[in-house]
């Protein structure tokens, strides 16, 4: 494996939940130093930081960073109609009107922290109800603003499927690859192993849905995160909570097998990113954590 790979911070955290700066230190900074590490994927939540904006921008290493407003976008769902896929006026407005707030605090972490942003994710909100026009309108706004150097992509969550209950429930894979397309943005598309499984139910069709992104030539990352079909010690069955690879926790019930991560990477072709979004088992602590982070890159590192 010789693609930079990009690894989700806060998941990782035991801070994240309960603020511990010591802790979210250790954390940072252990897994930037992780062999293969090229990037961090870290929350905005309302702000830079959920807990203190001001800490981070002091203490975040001099790595590059992938901002993902996703924790915020699923409060912001309570809104009727609230989504950059959205045809309500008011609802996609005031997505906009978010996300430009997240542009100037990507200029912010650029400015005054060590770290620079590579990466915004975008989310195709509002679930059950995005539509592809209204998200090529909002590709086209986004496109035209100030994103301090950082790559604008659009992370493929559960898509709404009807007669199943949703995680997140938003656009189709090809709604997006299409709003893409007409919107003229200069925008990518990041595929979520167990998001896809979380939409399919399939663990088997992941593979598929991959190649799809992959040969539409807007495929910039390929994140390797786990789910479950069953009760375990991380969630209830297709719950979005990151599950680890089965060989590294099998008392996690993870349906992310090293024959999937082989078939996913395989599926994702040339991509240039890959990624891994894993959750701490629930007490593990921060040397646990980057302990479970290392093992993990090392199975990824094995995958063709």
């Amino acid at each position: 494996m010789s693609r930079p790979v990009v690894v989700s911070a806060y998941p990782l955290s035991p801070a994240f939940a309960n603020w511990d700066p010591a802790v979210e230190d250790e954390v940072l900074t252990g897994l930037a130093e992780l062999p293969g590490v090229a990037a961090l994927e870290v929350p905005w939540i309302d702000g830079i930081h959920p807990h203190d904006s001001a800490w981070f921008l002091g203490n975040v290493p001099d790595v590059a960073l992938a901002v993902t407003p996703l924790p915020f976008v699923m409060r912001r769902l309570a809104t009727p109609g609230y989504g950059i896929a959205s045809r309500d006026d008011d609802g996609r407005r005031a997505a906009i009107a978010d996300l430009r707030r997240v542009a100037a605090d990507v200029a912010e972490i650029t400015e005054h922290s060590a770290a620079h942003v590579a990466v915004v994710e975008l989310h195709t909100a509002p679930r059950g109800e995005a539509h592809a026009d209204a998200l090529a309108r909002s590709l086209a706004e986004l496109g035209e603003l100030e994103w301090s150097g950082a790559r604008l992509v659009i992370e493929h969550c559960d898509a709404h499927v009807p007669g199943q209950a949703p995680e997140k429930g938003f656009l189709s894979l090809d709604g997006e690859i299409s709003a893409v397309r007409s919107s003229g943005a200069d925008v990518g598309i990041w595929m979520n192993w167990g998001r896809s499984a979380i939409e399919l139910r399939d663990p088997d069709a992941v593979a598929a849905q991959i190649a799809v992104a992959a040969e539409s030539g807007l495929l910039d990352a390929l994140v390797l995160s786990g789910a479950s079909d069953c009760e375990g010690p991380y969630s209830g069955p297709w719950i979005d909570a990151h599950h680890p690879f089965a060989s590294i926790d099998p008392a996690a019930e993870s349906l992310l097998t090293d024959d999937r991560v082989r078939a996913a990477v395989r599926a994702a072709d040339s991509v240039p990113w890959l990624g891994l979004k894993v959750s701490r088992r629930p007490g593990a602590s921060a040397a646990e954590a980057l302990r479970a982070a290392r093992d993990h890159l090392e199975a990824l590192r094995a995958a063709p």
